[in-house]
């Protein structure tokens, strides 16, 4: 590669590095004077890179956006990593699995052979769970719109589909102020402040049609739990919000050896107390809920506590033997 090409990739991979560059600590860098860096600079112009200068003391150049996208220049590490994750996105029922698609194709032709090896190593395969219902994919354009109002912090309004049986009258718009995107089980939601029943709602965006324009943009309001991962999962085990752990806890004795529970508990706490025998504490979204959960195993169950876990299994007792 000439001498000026190479220079001017190593000036363009600085470049991306850091926001602004004083022009000194550019031309020590590279081992050349400013005079060289200037014409380096007007060079990168013509090929189409906005670069700007910036005057001062440390006067130097930056980077910035442009109306088109120029070449890019990703390091070892980037390129696999921006690989990697356009694999996953064509599984990820955004609506962007084709355009992820292409640009993953885009990527590996110009990858070295040393980095399209170990792309094509990594082969993952969306299978879909055996559900009479499969989730439902996202419009791209209804994400963009949304994460747009989410970062302008503006209200929204929008029709929204319950998913529940209606008796054909047009429900009015709901008004929101959107707060998060967030994804969960493989779909879609927005976390925001329901502005007419007034209280925090996670609406699932594959049932959300954005109206224009947005209302007036709003302060955001503090969401319980502290961090949208707390609110999300606390809301999702059937809390108010404030809590991330389960509203029901219990602990009971299984007739079954640790490792085998342990085996089908993903989030319970398994204790060895003997052979063929453990201890087993669980939480679910209600009572009920939670002692169907250990009923599912093939042994006798002790019930240790509370006293609302072994009235729900009196509950569930009467209703199995009536079935």
């Amino acid at each position: 590669m000439p001498k000026t090409s190479a220079r001017l990739l190593a000036l363009l991979s600085l470049l991306q590095t850091r926001r602004d560059w004083p022009g000194a600590l550019l031309a020590e860098r590279l081992d050349v004077s400013p005079r060289t860096v200037r014409r380096d600079m007007d060079r990168l112009r013509e090929l189409g890179y906005p670069i700007t200068t910036f005057k001062g003391p440390d006067g130097g150049y930056r980077l910035d956006a442009g109306t088109e996208l120029p070449p890019l220049l990703f390091d070892d590490e980037q390129a696999v990593a921006l690989a990697i994750a356009l694999q996953l996105a064509t599984t990820g029922g955004a609506g962007i699995e084709q355009g992820a698609a292409r640009a993953l194709h885009t990527i590996r032709q110009v990858m070295p052979a040393r980095l399209r090896h170990r792309i094509d190593t990594l082969q993952v395969t969306a299978v879909e769970r055996p559900e009479l219902r499969p989730d439902p994919q996202v419009d791209s354009g209804v994400l963009m719109a949304l994460s747009a109002a989410v970062h302008a912090r503006e209200e929204l309004r929008f029709d929204y589909a319950s998913g529940s049986d209606d008796d054909g009258v047009p429900a009015p718009p709901r008004r929101a102020q959107p707060h998060h995107l967030v994804t969960w089980g493989g779909r879609w939601y927005l976390v925001a402040w329901d502005l007419d029943r007034e209280n925090w709602r996670t609406f699932r965006v594959d049932r959300i049609i954005p109206r224009t324009p947005t209302g007036p943009r709003f302060t955001p309001r503090e969401l319980p739990g502290g961090t949208v991962a707390a609110f999300v999962t606390a809301r999702f085990r059937g809390s108010d919000g404030s809590s991330t752990d389960w509203p029901c806890r219990g602990e009971v004795i299984l007739d079954l050896p640790a490792a085998v529970v342990s085996r089908y508990t993903r989030e319970g706490v398994v204790e060895e107390l003997g052979p063929g025998r453990c201890r087993l504490v669980l939480g679910s979204w209600s009572w009920t809920g939670l002692a169907s959960a250990i009923g599912r195993f093939d042994a006798d169950i002790e019930v240790v506590g509370p006293a609302e876990l072994k009235d729900a299994f009196a509950r569930l007792a009467r209703r199995f033997a009536r079935a």
